[in-house]
């Protein structure tokens, strides 16, 4: 029977814990583990090392950001056609029986490629050419959480590894002083952020997202009161020789595990985190390509500023979560106001990343959970008219990371409802991300009790039009 390295070690007697205390020191006597130092073999030849998943949580509309619908504009305020009605599935809340919605903004094409984009973002429009947009993703729950789920980890239920926990699993980490998965939040005024959008799932807890605040960096990371790093070292030490003699009587705990690991990268994040979320050394120049100093664009730029300083010192996978697009009334100006703290910081970041060499190893993604019915959510009038949730078609953006910038994949029926030309998935997306960093996803598994568990469960496949 042949075993390979990932299954000698998920099944080893003491499992990562006990490699990470009895055979890996480092130069200054720190302890660490060698899977997420060293990263296995990829599967193919990767084209990015990187990805920085840009999440707009509440569901921004397709057709008032990347798909635009001039049928709307014929037909706003009128009922839903017949003939567009006999052609759209049983969708829940798919709005049908409302009336339509013409986009409040307007859209015009960009770049050699012409991709129309609308007014909401005129500064990534002006990137429109490195943008490979997809316009036909689709799933079937309209409620946030369950749909934040499928979006981020390929179901509704939140049992499941997030796609940056899959990717960590996978890959190893390429730097030794700072977290391989790191997520940040900002807007949080709603839907409220999913935990297993992070999580690491049935995979070991090793492996979940970090967490951290744009402004303070990772949580508990400063430097004891008292301590100098030599005694420090000497606590931890300690600790983690109390925590091997309980994981030798105890036998494989992921859990335990973890937190051995998490104290010795914790040891060094106390040396390396400050300086890397330390945004003052930063030029006004770059302070003023991500909105730094712009009340509308500091939160989202600085994350984005640090996305890319992240991406530099290799970080694997980075999720920005802006949250407040959820828009069932005053569409106009909850966009508005979603456009204004994202547009500036999110073409900054793709500027800086290719001035730097970095986009074409860095994976950049842009969508939410789903998007928005083409019609009216109830009877709102005016500047008052929202849209509901429309999971069964919605558009998605890559860039950077070998993707072919300046096309369009995939399309939506005249109204923006169901897509009529390459219908994806978000588990087509999640084989397209593992796909660039070099992971077949029909062959990085885990034993889940006697279930041998992938990270595309119900099917998907990589969509190679991005790539070419």
């Amino acid at each position: 029977m042949n075993i390979d390295r990932r299954t000698m070690l998920h099944e080893s007697a003491l499992g990562f814990g006990s490699l990470a205390l009895t055979s890996l020191m480092s130069d200054e006597g720190v302890a660490g583990d060698q899977r997420m130092l060293t990263a296995p073999a990829a599967h193919h030849t990767p084209t990015a090392n990187s990805i920085i998943f840009l999440f707009m949580s509440g569901g921004p509309g397709q057709t008032d950001t990347f798909d635009p619908k001039p049928a709307l504009e014929e037909l706003d305020g009128l009922r839903v056609p017949d003939s567009i009605v006999s052609t759209i599935p049983d969708i829940p809340r798919s709005g049908v029986d409302s009336k339509l919605f013409a986009s409040p903004f307007t859209f015009r094409q960009y770049g050699d490629s012409g991709i129309p984009v609308s007014s909401l973002y005129p500064h990534t429009a002006e990137m429109a050419d490195e943008l490979c947009v997809v316009r036909s993703m689709n799933h079937r729950v309209p409620v946030h959480g369950p749909g934040e789920c499928i979006a981020l980890t390929g179901t509704g239920v939140g049992d499941r590894p997030s796609i940056g926990a899959w990717t960590s699993y996978g890959l190893g980490s390429q730097t030794k002083n700072l977290p391989g998965f790191m997520v940040f939040l900002s807007n949080s005024t709603g839907p409220v952020p999913q935990l297993p959008g992070w999580g690491a799932g049935f995979l070991p807890a090793r492996y979940q997202g970090t967490l951290v605040d744009g402004n303070k960096g990772v949580p508990y990371t400063d430097m004891p009161a008292g301590y100098t790093e030599a005694n420090r070292r000497q606590q931890l030490s300690f600790i983690n020789e109390m925590n091997r003699r309980h994981l030798e009587r105890l036998g494989p705990d992921a859990e335990l595990e973890a937190r051995i690991a998490s104290y010795e990268l914790g040891y060094r994040m106390q040396a390396s985190a400050p300086e890397v979320f330390d945004v003052a050394s930063e030029s006004n120049h770059t302070r003023d390509m991500y909105g730094l100093d712009d009340k509308e664009t500091s939160e989202f730029g600085t994350h984005c500023l640090l996305a890319r300083r992240l991406v530099e010192r290799g970080v694997r996978c980075i999720q920005l979560r802006n949250g407040g697009w959820d828009a069932h009334s005053s569409l106009q100006s909850n966009h508005l106001n979603g456009g204004a703290r994202t547009d500036k910081p999110i073409a900054g970041l793709i500027q800086d990343l290719k001035q730097r060499g970095l986009l074409e190893t860095t994976l950049i993604v842009w969508g939410g959970e789903f998007g928005r019915t083409p019609t009216i959510e109830g009877s709102r009038t005016g500047s008052s008219r929202g849209r509901d949730h429309s999971p069964a078609g919605y558009s998605m953006w890559l860039a950077g990371g070998g993707v072919k910038g300046g096309r369009i994949i995939g399309a939506t029926d005249e109204l923006g409802y169901v897509p009529v030309e390459r219908p994806l998935a978000p588990a087509d997306m999640h084989a397209t991300l593992l796909h660039a960093l070099g992971i077949d996803q029909h062959r990085l598994s885990w034993n889940n009790n006697n279930r041998v568990e992938i990270p595309t469960v119900f099917g998907g496949e990589v969509i190679q039009e991005v790539f070419s």
